[in-house]
């Protein structure tokens, strides 16, 4: 994983749901598939799930365009500080791996990077992901029995 390999993701994501596709290829491959990462496909899944959120569309209305605080503050004035701007900060997404805290509070948290993140969640899923149990498990079996059987030759 790498920036390189988030930016060209994220352009080819961006296209891909920009002209209405519900799904993007090749997450966490790297090197034009030579490779896979599950550190990438962690942080792909991230990206993915922020490009669909844009994808809906932005929700416009009184307390996004906060224009009370535009108002307020005046045009070309400081909105960094305001509650309306802290208040709808992250509408935009809520991203697994990514840090958004300040430089120093992000130093003393261990600085960890996006790869750091993403590698302590792949260690967390293959530690303690409990799957699902398959509804239908004699159905799937026959599934399977068939398919082998026609591999086989001897359907």
């Amino acid at each position: 994983p790498s920036s390189q390999a988030g930016h060209e993701k994220t352009l080819s994501g961006l296209m891909t749901f920009g002209n209405g596709a519900s799904s993007v290829y090749g997450s966490g491959m790297l090197g034009l598939g030579m490779s896979f990462s599950m550190e990438e496909l962690v942080i792909d899944n991230d990206m993915i799930g922020m490009m669909r959120y844009v994808a809906k569309g932005i929700e416009v209305n009184d307390c996004t365009l906060s224009l009370d605080a535009i108002r307020e503050v005046g045009i070309a004035n400081n909105f960094i500080g305001r509650v309306e701007t802290m208040n709808n900060m992250d509408l935009v997404s809520q991203p697994l791996t990514l840090d958004r805290t300040m430089y120093d509070e992000w130093v003393g948290k261990g600085a960890k990077t996006d790869v750091d993140i993403a590698h302590e969640r792949v260690v967390d899923i293959l530690t303690n992901y409990e799957p699902t149990p398959i509804e239908f498990p004699d159905l799937v079996a026959a599934v399977i029995k068939k398919a082998d059987d026609r591999h086989n030759g001897k359907e």
